[in-house]
Parts: C-alpha cells; sequence; structure tokens
C-alpha cells in the first residue's frame, strides 16, 4: 500500500469535467457578442453442494413462482431448532442459476463471491460485484449490523449450519447458542436477478432487531475513478423520489436514514442491488464510508457502504443485477428510477431507446448507431444551423466598420468608462444592419443539450458498457489503444483536427481581436475535455463536427462571393468663405 506521499492526486471526475466544460462553454457564447473580459464490493459429507443441483430448466421463474418462493422462505425462517446448532468446520456453497453464480459461506452465513454471468469485467471474465479487498474487512454482504443490544455470540463470525433445498435454488441457514437463535434463507429462480431472503434474530425470546449489510462498495471496481460512480439509493416514498447519497456524507460516521422506503440499496453506473420490503413495511438503513482498496487499486478511496433491515425478522426481495429498464420493471416499476437520466433526461432517454433500435434494427453496433443518431440530429437541426451560418455572413460584412470602431478605441482598458462606449457602438451597428450578435452561437447552443444527453447515456446505459465500435473496445470508457508501448487515442486527435478544420472554414465574426484569437483556441479546448472523456461522447462529437463541415462547404458554396458592408459616403459641404466641411 503505498504512504499518503506516494499517492498521486485524483483527476477529476468526468462528471465533473463535463460540468466545467458546459459552465465554460456557457460563458464562453455569453460573452461572444459583447467583450472579451477574462482569460479562465466444507460442506458435511451427507450434504449436496447447491452447484451440483443446478440444471437449467429445473424451476418456474415466473411472478407466481417467486411468490410461492416467498412464502417457502418465510416458512423455513420459522422453524428454530432447539439447543445448539453450529457446524463442525468451515464451508462454503456455489449456487448457479442462468443469471449468477454465488459462493456463500457458512462463517456468518454470507456471501464471499457474487458474479453476474452475462456481464464481463475488463480482463472478460463474469464481473464479480463485491470489492473482495474491502469486504475482507468491513465484512461480506448479508453479515449483520446490530445499532442497539448485541447477540450472546458474534453471528458474523460464527458456523451456522448449511440447508440446501432438493433443487439447489435455496439454501437455509441456522445458528443457536442456546440463548441466540438466528436463522438466513436465500431462495432464487432459474432465470432473473430477484433473489428472495428472510431471516430472523431472536435473544432468548425476544426479536432482536438488526440489519443485513453490503460495504466497502459494489460493482464493477475496475473502470476508472471507480468510487466515484458508487453511491446508496433509497426511494422516500413521503416524498415520492429517489434519493442519492454518496459515501462521503458518512465520512464523520454511520448516517442513519428510517421511514417508509420503497426500496434501499447500493449501486454503481450500471448496476444495483437493492432490497425491497412488503408494502407498508418501515424501513431502517445506515450508510457508512468505507475507506478501502480494491483488486484493480490498492490506494484506499472512499466507498460506500450500506445495511437495510426491518426489525428483528427481515423479509425482502433482493434485485442484484444490472441497471436494465426491462429487468427493472419486472420486479417494481418504481425501480426504473435507478436508471439516472440527469438534468435532460427528457432527451437523453428517447436518445438512447432510438440508439437501441438502430442498433438492433439496422447497425447492429453502437458506435454505427451513435453516428447515425448524430446525423439524424444534425439533419434535422440544419434549419437553424443554415439560420446561423447567414447571420454570421452578416456579420463577416460588417468586419470592415468593425474594425474601424476597433481602431478607433484601441488602447483603452476594459476599465475605462469609454469602453461602454465601444460596445455601444457595436450594438448600434448590428441593429442598424439587422444582425443578431448571438447568431453564431446557435449550433453549439443546440448541441449542448444533446451533448450532455450522449453524456450520460453513456454513463447509465449498461447496454453501452463493453459495446465496442472498431478498435475501440467499449464505448463507455475512454480509449486504450497502445500503439509501440505508448497508450494513445485516436478519437480525440481526430476530433481536434476536425475542430480545427470547420474552424477555418467557418467566418471569423466579432469585432474583438483578443477574443477572435481566444476562439483560436477552442479546438484544443476540446481536446482537453475530451481527452478523458468517453469513446462514444468523443464520437458523437467528432460525427457532429464531420456533418457540420458538410454543411459549412454546402453553405459556402451556394452563399455567392461575400458583399462588404461599406461606410456611408462622406458629404462635403462648400461654406461662403469657400472652407469645405464635411
Amino acid at each position: 500500500m503505498s504512504s499518503p506521499s506516494e499517492q498521486q492526486p485524483k483527476e477529476l471526475s468526468n462528471e465533473l469535467r463535463m460540468f466545467l466544460f458546459v459552465v465554460l462553454m456557457g460563458v464562453i457564447l455569453a460573452g461572444s457578442p459583447y467583450v472579451f473580459k477574462k482569460l479562465g464490493f466444507e460442506p458435511p459429507q451427507s450434504a449436496k453442494p447447491v452447484s451440483q443441483a443446478n440444471k437449467p430448466g429445473d424451476k418456474d421463474s415466473s411472478p407466481a413462482a417467486s411468490a410461492a418462493a416467498t412464502q417457502s422462505v418465510a416458512a423455513a425462517v420459522d422453524s428454530s431448532p432447539a439447543g445448539t446448532v453450529a457446524a463442525a468446520q468451515e464451508g462454503e456453497w456455489t449456487l448457479d442459476t442462468n443469471a449468477f453464480r454465488i459462493v456463500f459461506s457458512n462463517r456468518g452465513a454470507v456471501a464471499r463471491s457474487w458474479t453476474l454471468r452475462k456481464y464481463k469485467d475488463a480482463a472478460g471474465k463474469p464481473l464479480e460485484l463485491i470489492n473482495q479487498v474491502g469486504a475482507s474487512k468491513t465484512g461480506y454482504p448479508f453479515s449483520y449490523v446490530f445499532r442497539a443490544q448485541q447477540p450472546s455470540t458474534n453471528l458474523n463470525q460464527a458456523l451456522w449450519v448449511a440447508k440446501p433445498s432438493a433443487d439447489g435454488l435455496s439454501i437455509e441457514y441456522s445458528f443457536s447458542d442456546g440463548n441466540t437463535v438466528a436463522h438466513k434463507t436465500f431462495s432464487f429462480t432459474r432465470d432473473g436477478y430477484l433473489v428472495q431472503f428472510a431471516d430472523e434474530v431472536k435473544l432468548g425470546s425476544a426479536p432482536l432487531p438488526h440489519l443485513m449489510q453490503w460495504r466497502a462498495g459494489f460493482g464493477d471496481m475496475g473502470v476508472t475513478n471507480a468510487s466515484a460512480h458508487q453511491d446508496n439509493i433509497r426511494f422516500d416514498l413521503d416524498k415520492g423520489k429517489l434519493v442519492t447519497q454518496p459515501a462521503k456524507d458518512a465520512q464523520g460516521g454511520p448516517s442513519r436514514n428510517d421511514g417508509m422506503l420503497g426500496f434501499s440499496g447500493i449501486e454503481d453506473q450500471y448496476f444495483t442491488a437493492v432490497f425491497l420490503a412488503p408494502q407498508g413495511t418501515p424501513i431502517q438503513t445506515t450508510t457508512f464510508y468505507d475507506n478501502v482498496g480494491t483488486v484493480a487499486n490498492n490506494t484506499p478511496e472512499g466507498y460506500p457502504g450500506i445495511a437495510v433491515g426491518s426489525g428483528g425478522r427481515n423479509q425482502f426481495g433482493v434485485y442484484v443485477g444490472p441497471k436494465e429498464m426491462d429487468e427493472l420493471r419486472k420486479v417494481n416499476p418504481r425501480l426504473e428510477d435507478v436508471i439516472d437520466w440527469g438534468t435532460f433526461g427528457i432527451i437523453a432517454k428517447p436518445i438512447f431507446l432510438l440508439l437501441q433500435f438502430i442498433n438492433a434494427r439496422f447497425a447492429h453496433n453502437y458506435g454505427w448507431a451513435i453516428m447515425l443518431v448524430t446525423l439524424a440530429i444534425s439533419l434535422a437541426t440544419f434549419p437553424l444551423r443554415l439560420a446561423s451560418l447567414k447571420s454570421m455572413r452578416k456579420m463577416q460584412s460588417l468586419q470592415p466598420e468593425l474594425n474601424k470602431i476597433n481602431d478607433k478605441y484601441k488602447g483603452i482598458a476594459m476599465s475605462d468608462p469609454r469602453a461602454a462606449n465601444k460596445q455601444q457602438e457595436m450594438m448600434d451597428l448590428y441593429k442598424k444592419h439587422g444582425v443578431n450578435p448571438m447568431g453564431g452561437c446557435i449550433p453549439m447552443l443546440i448541441q449542448m443539450p444533446f451533448l450532455w444527453a450522449f453524456y450520460k447515456t453513456l454513463q447509465v446505459a449498461v447496454e453501452m458498457r463493453n459495446a465496442n465500435w472498431l478498435w475501440v473496445t467499449d464505448l463507455s470508457q475512454p480509449e486504450h489503444l497502445r500503439i509501440l508501448g505508448t497508450e494513445f487515442r485516436i478519437l480525440p486527435v481526430v476530433m481536434v483536427l476536425s475542430s480545427f478544420l470547420m474552424q477555418k472554414m467557418t467566418p471569423m465574426t466579432g469585432g474583438d481581436p483578443a477574443q477572435q484569437k481566444m476562439m483560436q483556441f477552442m479546438p484544443l479546448m476540446y481536446g482537453f475535455m475530451f481527452w478523458p472523456a468517453s469513446s462514444g461522447l468523443v464520437l458523437y462529437w467528432l460525427t457532429s463536427n464531420l456533418v457540420g463541415i458538410a454543411q459549412q462547404w454546402f453553405f459556402n458554396k451556394t452563399s455567392g462571393p461575400l458583399q462588404l458592408a461599406t461606410a456611408p459616403a462622406t458629404k462635403t459641404i462648400t461654406a461662403k468663405d469657400g472652407r469645405k466641411r464635411s
């Protein structure tokens, strides 16, 4: 583990970079017609391992079967063994379904590994959702948290007795030291991501309130800046909305949030684990800040942890899987809210649905789908762009007059009161010739909502994860192309070059020379902002540039020669004394 002095400074998150980019562009666009103000997570021999009993088609995964499974789970919890119940030795049990491979341990009756079969990590292996490094320190999923009274035995270290079902799709754990009695039951379907979980803890004859935890983060730990993409979530029924809580909220100590919650859990960009209680059941939640490392990054960082419970007896439906709309809707319509489409969700969600449609029906590749959707957006907004190009051309025709105004006020500082006169003269000139100084900003302003919408789509749509295109292996991540042992990113470089070309083809407007010089560096600013961005986002911007170049070429070819505005002729008057006055 590196010492603090050896740790590298943490890079800005992509969200912050994108936010700064949008703010910066807004400042530049708003000030463009005026002045440039300031540059800047051994079984008993008689028992049969769960994994050996798993055969596809053994169990129905319909809603009715799920309901029956819930009832069987509750019945199993009700059967309390008498006296002392404990295993003689530690052992693991593997449970396989078409969706999961889960390794349970009877030490604590916890999940030691939880992998998704259909989703891969960066190494091409089934994705592990448990942070193995962190959980070994904080506790594995489904270990206990007791807020007040403690059991007579540390249940998280006790050796429980395991009893798998005949069909291999459920397992019951029991433990008793004669005073504390506890049960846990997990029940699965052959397909799907919903788990039926029930447990109970009694101290003597009294229920002992407790919570089940999932600590040290959750999801794909191999992505760039993994901790920044993970949060705790809960659906507040009173407010009727999803509440997101980052780990930093519990940096000063565990944070409690109890009440009527539709569900509560933990998430990363594309996956989530949420606990759904029966309707009308209050839920207790605790948020933890776990400063731990991961298999991919030994440097400790702050990851979220959560504990969920509803008293001495818990019964939850637990969804552990992708944030995929169809899968979420099967469980609970409210779960679809875990997909955060962002501020421009009204644009982002339709864009994703359009991408999904084009990918399925025509392109069969999300990279090509992004390019086709970008082309469609550019064609749909071409009339507005055309109006902007005409406005910019008008401004270009006024360049001689604008130059005269600049020469007149040359050397005047921004703090000089005469600078206001300069701006007034320029605005009068625009008004006289019917020119909108903001007209040239329209294309950029139009692109901003679509840019943010594509950004959010690539951030939250699990379908985009590991989606490849040509040499790009994952459109939701920056390029990782190595040439001669050096990492290189082609898309941002080509994007910058295309920006320079489009800038050269576009009329330079505006009367402030300093502002014009600054605008010449905009392509480099694009490169800086897009270098760490997801490949899909860069592909969108690059495609937009290419379409813009074609549109600009068409406009330049069809608009005819530029007619420069000339100053009105000066009338010379000869006075009676023979002197000439203008």
